[in-house]
């Protein structure tokens, strides 16, 4: 069942491409028509396109894994931080940090960096050093943040990249492609789409389309998300049900086991009276 609607779409104008001097041939077969020398994208393709990406990427919400959104652009960079944030997902939206995927364990180090010098606040250090050491580490913090900020609760590589605008991020997509890391991204007529695993023709310029196509996969991941905490929930109730059954089942046992206790001692019972009753016999004879 399909979750976009085809009028949306086109009220944010997805379907605008670039000049068409300017286009790839590589994006011919999501191209409808050219009106005043500017492509116009086939709504229908993209509209199953995103279905398909938001498709998949609910299943790795719901496996619990993430999903790295990269949109340096200025009009796309406010719309991607707000969205990815709200789903719990990292997002990079001032620069590309060369090696952020290819040596992640250096990126690691420098966010490492940044939880120290938080602690350095905390313990009451950084208020120990000089004025001129205290300023440095400052602007070494403001720097940590503004780079890595968002991916400080990354501690491993993503499971995907979603990015607007590949042309841009090309160091990104290049990194996610020598790691095997499956790659979405909204891609316009000037775009080679040959590297992507999963292509959004769309219009990576207006605002209101990135935020429209955004929108809708954002959703797909809230839902992923909810589906795995109501699985955990339930797992959880069915091992607490499990844990109470347990113990029943023992009392039920032990209730069973008594009967066979008297049972046994009512014989003992028998023999030691027949003693008492022969001398009794014999005296009657005696007699």
């Amino acid at each position: 069942m399909s979750r976009t609607n085809f009028q949306e779409l086109l009220d944010a104008g997805v379907h605008f491409g670039h000049l068409a001097r300017k286009w790839n041939p590589k994006m011919a077969p999501y191209i409808f028509d050219q009106k005043n020398g500017i492509h116009v994208i086939d709504l229908h393709k993209t509209v199953l396109k995103i279905d398909e990406a938001a498709e998949e990427m609910k299943l790795l919400a719901k496996s619990g894994r993430k999903i790295l959104f990269v949109a340096t652009k200025k009009q796309a960079k406010d719309i991607v931080a707000e969205k990815a944030a709200a789903v719990g997902m990292p997002s990079v939206t001032e620069r590309w940090a060369g090696g952020m995927l290819t040596n992640f364990p250096t990126i690691r180090k420098a966010i490492k960096k940044m939880s120290t010098i938080d602690k350095m606040h905390e313990d009451g250090t950084f208020d120990k050093l000089a004025k001129r050491e205290r300023l440095q580490v400052t602007r070494q913090r403001e720097k940590l943040e503004k780079n890595l900020g968002s991916i400080r609760d990354m501690s491993r590589l993503p499971a995907a990249l979603f990015v607007v605008d590949i042309q841009k991020e090309a160091n990104a997509v290049k990194e996610a492609v020598r790691l095997n890391i499956p790659v979405f991204a909204m891609v316009d007529t000037c775009c080679d789409p040959t590297p992507i695993d999963y292509v959004i023709p769309a219009n990576d310029d207006a605002a209101k389309s990135i935020e429209c196509i955004l929108g809708i996969l954002c959703a797909a991941i809230q839902e992923g998300l909810e589906e795995r905490k109501l699985e955990k929930d339930k797992e959880q109730g069915e091992e607490a049900a499990e844990g109470e059954a347990k113990p029943a089942a023992k009392t039920l046992r032990s209730r069973k086991a008594a009967p066979k206790a008297e049972k046994v001692e009512e014989p003992a019972e028998a023999p030691a009276a027949e003693p008492a009753e022969a001398p009794a016999a014999e005296e009657a004879k005696a007699e």
